[in-house]
């Protein structure tokens, strides 16, 4: 599906999920980004007390079935905040990837942080 569906197409989805229950009240920046916040940490709580081994072992069946429908939760709240917000998302990592070649050059930075 990622080969086919559009950003938009995903936005759509969100914001008719959103309007149809009237939710857009609720949908502030602050309220946005602390349910993106506690999403991510239910992700890694996913992995808590995992070694690196065990986690990547582990990475089929129930843990990848709630691994993958934590990283919806995230996506969906982080297009949520896209759209209250007028992000273009598609614009929003390309400039960042841009600034991100500039901040951590390949020759500098290949294979180590």
């Amino acid at each position: 599906m990622d080969d086919t569906t559009t950003v938009q197409d995903l936005k759509t989805v969100v914001e008719a999920f959103v309007v149809e229950r009237d939710w857009a009240q609720f949908h502030s920046p602050k309220n946005l980004s602390m349910a993106l916040a506690v999403e991510a940490s239910e992700l890694m709580d996913l992995f808590k007390w995992k070694t690196v081994e065990e986690a990547q072992k582990e990475m089929k069946g129930k843990l990848l079935e709630d691994a993958t429908d934590e990283l919806a939760d995230i996506m969906i709240y982080s297009i949520a905040f896209a759209n209250r917000n007028g992000i273009d998302i598609a614009k929003a990592v390309t400039n960042k990837m841009e600034k991100n070649k500039v901040k951590y050059p390949a020759d500098k930075f290949k294979g180590r942080f």
